[in-house]
């Protein structure tokens, strides 16, 4: 009886140290892929990436928007305060979780 349990707790031990090597061996893969040289599409794409990044933090905002495109965002920025009432919609909303107030009833 006690080795039966035995072998079922090393059976479980052994499934649960398997699973856990597969994801680390996974994991170490990809961390292993990235200091690797990349494929020249991905070096062009991540290039252009950190390109407009630098772009976008110089000009404080969108890269080469024209005054077209404020005005536009404008309009729908004003449509949608009409629609949804007032407030600043280019924040994320800030959400506020109060606790619930359980009272007791007496018995």
């Amino acid at each position: 009886m006690i080795l039966r349990q035995i072998f079922r707790l090393s059976s479980l031990f052994h499934s649960a140290v398997s699973v856990h090597l597969r994801r680390n061996i996974g994991l170490s893969a990809v961390v292993f892929n990235k200091a690797k040289e990349l494929d020249p599409v991905q070096k062009l794409f991540l290039d252009k990436i950190r390109e407009y990044n630098t772009k976008s933090k110089q000009a404080g905002g969108p890269v080469d928007a024209g005054p077209d495109f404020q005005k536009d965002m404008n309009e729908s920025l004003a449509r949608l305060q009409r629609a949804y009432g007032e407030g600043d919609l280019t924040k994320f909303p800030e959400f506020k979780f109060e606790e619930p107030k359980f009272e007791e009833t007496p018995k």
